[in-house]
């Protein structure tokens, strides 16, 4: 089959579908101060409220990610946006209740796993060595915290958290006009591939050590993003607005710097430059767990999240080149894990809180955890690296040999 050249509109509306689909997954974690006000929330309610989205659209990118190999990412993305009318309406018109909120969470989780979706569509259209860069293009979608974080408070303080959610739905309807529009599926693609093809790629180690990769650096990055705005308001006092710009600020900055990882990755190898991120991302918790003034802070959350953010990319730079024919399943199952990462830090934070009447533990234990990472991926970088490229290999091929 013919090597895919590439297809802009695609590319495009990968990253409008990830985009949105990331401003809603994050969206309770934005408008986490009013809610927990509303509802009289403790530090661990915080953290679970923000985690749950998370959650679940970490265990929505499996299914989907599978569902998308074998039916088609359009058909798939295209559902998956008519879904999320549903749970923001039941946010927009529920009475106050945690439990309410939770089950609205649960829903828009769905939101999530447009990784699996999204990413793969885009991949598809593009030949192997420019894997690091259109995937970085696409996942740079996870820009949308930003339009979360800056808008969503203000929003709220104008409208009400209940409005906002109601409002959410107007740039859906505009993603998913724009979708229909310009998404196509690529013929390269593994639509319809034997359940047996993504059950082999899924017992091979280096799946799962992409799966620990992601943890520590997409974890890190959406689990910072949604409970930064209760962590600057409850250490530092700041107001609701002045805690979403904060955030806003780390969330460009790692978002932005998301296809520069890819990029370099492609340079220099994906190993080589997570060896140096997991090290940065390290010393930025360590710091962080000093809990110094809030200028310094937000300076060491900047650069975590720009380790982080390339470290996102530099993942994704090496997961399609080892699973070329099950690319979505292979993104569905390293996302899913990366994704409870996500799940887990906010619970981290909140609990630690509540418990210690401090974060400062929460913050050593993932210096910790990063650093152990680090130290890991060095037993295990030889078997990361791809078999080199040649051009009779056919994807089954391709797939057998990385």
């Amino acid at each position: 089959m013919e090597q895919p050249k590439g297809h802009l509109p695609t590319l495009i509306a990968s990253f409008l579908h990830f985009d949105l689909s990331f401003m809603l997954w994050v969206l309770l974690g934005a408008l986490g101060v009013y809610i927990a006000k509303d509802l009289g929330l403790s530090p661990a309610q915080k953290g679970f409220m923000v985690a749950v989205p998370i959650l679940s659209g970490s265990l929505m990118r499996i299914p989907l990610g599978l569902l998308s190999d074998r039916a088609g990412a359009k058909r798939v993305g295209v559902a998956m946006l008519v879904f999320l009318f549903i749970p923001l309406t039941i946010g927009w018109k529920s009475s106050d209740g945690l439990s309410a909120i939770l089950a609205a969470g649960l829903m828009i989780g769905v939101a999530g796993a447009s990784f699996s979706v999204a990413l793969p569509l885009a991949s598809r259209w593009y030949p192997a060595e420019r894997q690091g860069l259109v995937m970085g293009i696409a996942a740079a979608g996870n820009s949308g915290t930003v339009i979360a974080n800056l808008l969503a408070p203000r929003l709220a303080h104008s409208i009400g958290w209940h409005n906002v959610l109601g409002c959410a739905m107007i740039p859906l309807a505009l993603v998913l006009l724009a979708f229909l529009l310009m998404a196509r599926d690529s013929k390269a693609g593994s639509v319809g591939a034997p359940i047996r093809l993504y059950l082999a790629a899924i017992k091979q180690s280096r799946m799962w050590w992409f799966c620990l990769f992601y943890c520590v650096t997409f974890g890190g990055y959406v689990g910072l993003s949604g409970f930064l705005p209760i962590f600057f308001r409850d250490q530092y006092g700041v107001s609701p607005e002045t805690a979403g710009y904060l955030t806003a600020i780390a969330a460009l900055v790692g978002s932005g710097v998301r296809p520069l990882g890819g990029y370099l990755a492609d340079k220099f190898g994906g190993a080589r430059m997570l060896s140096v991120l997991f090290l940065c991302v390290a010393i930025a918790y360590a710091l962080a767990s000093r809990l110094p003034p809030v200028g310094t802070m937000t300076g060491i959350i900047v650069f975590g999240m720009t380790s982080l953010g390339m470290g996102n990319g530099a993942v994704f730079q090496m997961v399609p080149l080892r699973f070329p024919r099950e690319i979505g399943i292979a993104t569905g199952v390293v996302g899913a894990v990366g994704g409870l990462g996500g799940f887990i830090l906010p619970n981290l934070l909140g609990s630690m809180k509540q418990a210690t009447g401090s974060f400062n533990l929460a913050f050593s234990a993932l210096a910790i955890f990063a650093f152990s990472t680090l130290l890991l991926m060095k037993f295990v970088s030889g078997d990361l690296v791809p078999a080199p490229l040649t051009v009779a290999a056919s994807p089954v091929e391709a797939s057998a040999e990385v």
